[in-house]
């Protein structure tokens, strides 16, 4: 059984219970109940699938260079194959918890709580996915296999999308005899089921864009899941409440103690200031922190820093950042996503001005919601480098303004993947081990050392999943 016994101070809810953890570890303790309160249950799940999108975002902020790293020769900067047991470990516990929600919630008639565990659990398993491809699935969970069989990734992508199907089905179901809660035991969305449907819809729009190298990809379907998502940015699904704080705004606050992190790269910096576009992108005053010079300073990847490191020559996350502020969201899907998402798809269609439109509307949102003046906002989307007009309008437009516009974002690097990294003046990290860039995760120790048999040899680092061929 996995021990739960986390006390959410911050949402009112103490939970002392326990479900089953299926392979992973296996530590019954027989005095903890088996059937736990169904708020409990998902004040953990929600709380957990929005850590796990840091959780990825720890590496994968690397690897698109929104992040770098302050030491020379750092793993993540420069494509060395990495032991992420952590992350995988937190997915699948967070996936045994969606599972037992999921199984409690419909041995109680909850359907609304069933539907929300279906959506809970492509969200974790949409990360798997995209990080390793193949992994354990239709075996991890049931507590009869202790080294299960591994599920193609192909395979695993439509679970994603059958979850999400039912999940929809279940939320608009009449009849349900517990209705989601509207406190802080449902932290993404306080029980709104409307907004759990668009989050479902989004989610399918993400997935669908993901296969736009196959011969699988629709635009038509892509943009039916995106009428059916957010009309707004207050449709997200993010998470605000924390045990102590935004765990980025625990990094800017270790960086200002000399526990270095937080350092913005060379690129995502260029890409504001107007080193590579050539106009200052006003967004970066909310997410970066001043040099000592009085301006913006990004790190080489795979360079490390060039003085102290402790002496402000550089930039960092900002400490009361949006992305860095105590109280920041943690977002898992997002309106300005869903509408680049749109103008992908529309523009792939041919429908430049659908496409046009979405893309001046996913940035001036973000613009909105960085806090950013209205003035400096519609002087940006006036500027020659943005108000390119529909005849001007490229695939590499649309991803550059959705790659500022999704900062910190572990979709991206699945966007970077699509598009073979092409964003301007995109560059190989000083150092990198590899002589392209990097596509996936090698599998990690925890999972080669208890389950080696039926785990997949893979060493290489630039070799591509399915989706990215």
């Amino acid at each position: 059984m996995k021990s739960l016994n986390k006390v959410m101070l911050v949402t009112g809810v103490v939970l002392g219970l326990s479900s089953c953890k299926k392979y992973l570890d296996i530590n019954t303790n027989p005095n903890q109940a088996t059937t736990p309160p169904l708020n409990g249950l998902l004040a953990n799940v929600t709380y957990d699938a929005a850590l796990n999108v840091y959780r990825v975002s720890n590496t994968t902020s690397y690897y698109v260079q929104y992040l770098a790293s302050s030491t020379e020769g750092s793993a993540t900067d420069i494509y060395e194959p990495i032991d992420a047991s952590n992350t995988w470990s937190n997915l699948y516990d967070n996936l045994s918890d969606a599972y037992d929600l999921y199984k409690f919630s419909g041995e109680r008639g909850a359907t609304q709580y069933q539907g929300a565990a279906r959506v809970l659990q492509a969200m974790d398993l949409i990360q798997l996915h995209d990080l390793w491809g193949s992994a354990p699935f239709e075996q991890a969970f049931t507590g009869e296999f202790i080294r299960p069989e591994y599920d193609d990734a192909q395979a695993i992508y439509q679970d994603v999308m059958n979850y999400l199907d039912e999940g929809i089905t279940l939320l608009q179901k009449e009849g349900s005899t517990i209705n989601l809660p509207t406190d802080n035991s449902d932290l993404i969305h306080k029980g709104n089921v409307e907004k759990w449907v668009k989050t479902a819809h989004a989610l399918k729009a993400r997935m669908m864009n993901r296969l736009s190298k196959t011969a699988q990809y629709s635009s038509a379907a892509i943009l039916s899941e995106v009428e059916a998502s957010y009309a707004s940015i207050s449709d997200d699904a993010a998470i605000t409440t924390f045990s102590t704080r935004n765990p980025w705004a625990q990094t800017a606050l270790d960086n200002a103690s000399n526990l270095l992190g937080g350092w913005l790269s060379e690129h995502s910096v260029d890409a504001m200031d107007g080193t590579t576009f050539g106009i200052t992108d006003k967004r970066i005053d909310k997410i970066a922190s001043l040099t000592q010079f009085g301006d913006y300073r990004g790190t080489r990847n795979g360079q490390g820093r060039v003085g102290t490191g402790t002496n402000k020559e550089e930039s960092y996350l900002k400490i009361g950042g949006y992305y860095s502020g105590d109280n920041s969201p943690i977002q898992i899907i997002t309106y300005e996503e869903v509408k680049f998402i749109e103008a992908e798809a529309a523009f792939r269609a041919n429908d430049l001005t659908r496409a046009y439109n979405a893309y001046l509307a996913g940035i001036a949102a973000n613009f909105d919601r960085l806090g950013v003046s209205a003035a400096d906002r519609d002087a940006y989307l006036a500027s020659a480098v943005v108000a390119v007009g529909e005849a001007g309008l490229t695939l590499q437009r649309i991803m550059e303004e959705k790659y500022k516009a999704l900062f910190l974002s572990p979709e991206t690097w699945n966007d970077a993947r699509r598009i073979d990294y092409d964003y301007t003046d995109f560059k190989m990290p000083v150092g990198a081990v590899t002589s392209a860039f990097v596509r996936r995760l090698v599998y990690p120790s925890v999972e080669t050392s208890r389950n080696g048999a039926n785990t997949p040899q893979v060493d290489d680092v630039t070799s591509r999943l399915w989706w990215d061929q």
